[in-house]
């Protein structure tokens, strides 16, 4: 994206657009008159290239935020291999309770194999079978007697 046609200001604009999802409130965050505010806001919206530009920063923040298949399996693997602990809240005996780090129970370690388990399909029971050429079927039954 080609920022060199967008100034500061529709930069800013831009920006706060995307915080706050209001485009009077980011005219007046980026320093465009109050009283022009409304209007300026909606007129930067449907220029494209501010349009692309709050487009393909949404797409870079979302990708951010979820996690791809590796995260999520490092993740699975260091709670199956007991890497990581959880905070959990305990009776201490005099009535009080603390805080302390546990590691996962058996339980959510093997449910954790379980699912890295399903990803590589480890505990199918079906073989897959690549047929490469067309079956030939041979009639080799011949003809009833009758």
């Amino acid at each position: 994206m080609n920022n060199m046609t967008m100034t500061e200001k529709q930069k800013k604009f831009c920006d706060y657009f995307i915080e706050t999802g209001n485009a009077t409130k980011a005219a007046i965050f980026a320093g465009y008159s109050q009283k022009t505010a409304k209007q300026i806001g909606q007129q930067n919206l449907t220029k494209l290239d501010l349009k692309a530009y709050i487009d393909e920063r949404l797409k870079q923040l979302e990708d951010e935020r979820i996690a791809d298949a590796a995260e999520v399996m490092k993740f699975l693997t260091s709670v199956m291999r007991g890497e990581v602990t959880e905070p959990v809240a305990i009776l201490d005996g005099d009535g009080y309770q603390k805080v302390v780090e546990l590691k996962p129970s058996v339980q959510t370690r093997r449910s954790a194999a379980v699912d890295i388990g399903k990803r590589y399909a480890l505990f199918t029971d079906k073989t897959e079978v690549a047929i490469t050429e067309m079956p030939v079927f041979v009639d080799d039954i011949g003809e009833p007697d009758g």
